[in-house]
């Protein structure tokens, strides 16, 4: 099993946080992965993109040109990176940032209103955690079991009090039937 996982939008919505998450999760799971963050020169409000890549088999090169599951987070990432999905695969849209629907017919797109839910769970920056639960939930890379080891190491000492909010996130998203 290879699966290959791209995670786009602006920077400070947390791509890179949820891409290490997920990262951390295969390997808590034995899995082997690459994950590599890439930043626009602007950082904070400029383009953040991160992929993963989590294998049953060594992973020979970082780089993901075609992912078999695109989270676009903003319409700039969506208008860039959809045709270059692979046929069968999968994309998570933050409907409340994305009017538009997917146009390829042959992937199965996820329509997530993720600002929206966070900000009603009372965790406005956790957006992000709430695209990670339903990708977990349909993409099947990682296990929904024991999110704890995964998310004690990516949620630092000094933010340990955003460690359960952060979990109620993916449980939104995990749990969010569109």
């Amino acid at each position: 099993m290879k699966t290959e996982i791209l995670l786009a939008g602006f920077g400070g919505q947390g791509l890179l946080f949820a891409g290490k998450f997920i990262a951390y999760k295969g390997l808590v799971e034995g899995k082997n992965l690459s994950w590599l963050p890439s930043y626009g020169p602007e950082m904070r409000g400029g383009t953040a993109n991160c992929s993963v890549i989590l294998s049953d088999d060594p992973v020979g090169s970082p780089i993901v040109a075609n992912p078999d599951v695109l989270v676009a987070m903003n319409l700039p990432s969506l208008d860039k990176f959809e045709k270059d999905v692979v046929p069968g695969g999968m994309i998570f849209v933050d409907s409340s940032l994305i009017e538009r629907k997917v146009v390829r017919d042959d992937v199965k797109a996820f329509y997530i209103p993720a600002t929206r839910l966070a900000n009603e769970i009372g965790a406005p920056t956790l957006a992000n955690m709430i695209i990670t639960g339903k990708l977990i939930k349909e993409a099947g890379a990682v296990s929904y079991d024991n999110l704890d080891d995964a998310l004690h190491k990516v949620v630092s000492a000094k933010h340990q009090n955003l460690f359960d909010l952060n979990k109620k996130a993916i449980e939104c998203g995990y749990n969010y039937a569109d």
